[in-house]
């Protein structure tokens, strides 16, 4: 993906020495949650439009360097991990940066997230299967061998949660093959998180057993 051409270079760094009164209202005309600031020509890092508001409108930024905050992504860095630098960071507004870390433009939340939305993913049609297993046990390999030796077309898996050493992936595959793809999972140990309509059908089959049994006992 050509993330490059989705750099905006409408707003420039503001420099060290801009009073803090310019970034302000610079701030009342924008909605981004952070402006790039920049020294003799090298990015400084960022300024969080909250802090602007709290400082002195007289001083410069130069007095206030100790809250600039430095992410930033470079030219070529996949948009996954623009990605995971806006979620870190809270920003909707990525700085840029050459190999001399001069300041080239930005990248908009929106347009990554728009990227991300035109990935076979969420693109294509098919089903979730949320998985949990052992940190120490579970495999991707083991995973997409599961859903492929039962003809299950893999659109995608990512760790979508990982605590108390306790991984869980999320999975999407083509609509055939759901019920034998999670049968599967379960005989390989992996406890299914997402529900399945199968998995409602034998739950209500078992209800209507055991009220049956309770009829037929009484």
């Amino acid at each position: 993906m050509h993330t490059q051409d989705y750099i905006i270079n409408d707003i420039k760094a503001f420099d060290i020495a801009t009073p803090i009164s310019e970034v302000q209202t610079a701030f009342n005309q924008l909605t981004y949650s952070h402006v790039p600031v920049a020294k003799d020509g090298v990015f400084s890092g960022c300024l969080s439009e909250t802090d602007a508001h709290c400082f002195e409108g007289s001083k410069s930024l130069a007095e206030y360097q100790y809250a600039l905050e430095p992410f930033h992504v470079q030219k070529k860095t996949h948009f996954l991990d623009i990605l995971e630098a806006f979620a870190l960071h809270g920003s909707n507004i990525m700085p840029v940066l050459n190999e001399d870390s001069q300041y080239l433009g930005y990248y908009e939340l929106s347009d990554i997230m728009a990227l991300f939305n035109d990935t076979p993913f969420l693109s294509e049609t098919g089903g979730i299967i949320v998985v949990e297993k052992g940190i120490q046990d579970y495999s991707f390999s083991e995973i997409c061998q599961i859903v492929e030796s039962n003809d299950g077309r893999l659109l995608g898996v990512f760790v979508s949660k990982l605590a108390n050493d306790v991984i869980q992936a999320t999975i999407k595959i083509g609509h055939s093959g759901m019920n034998a793809i999670v049968q599967t999972f379960r005989r390989y140990g992996y406890n299914v998180v997402s529900e399945h309509e199968e998995d409602k059908m034998l739950k209500d089959l078992q209800e209507r057993s055991n009220y049956l049994n309770k009829y037929l006992n009484m």
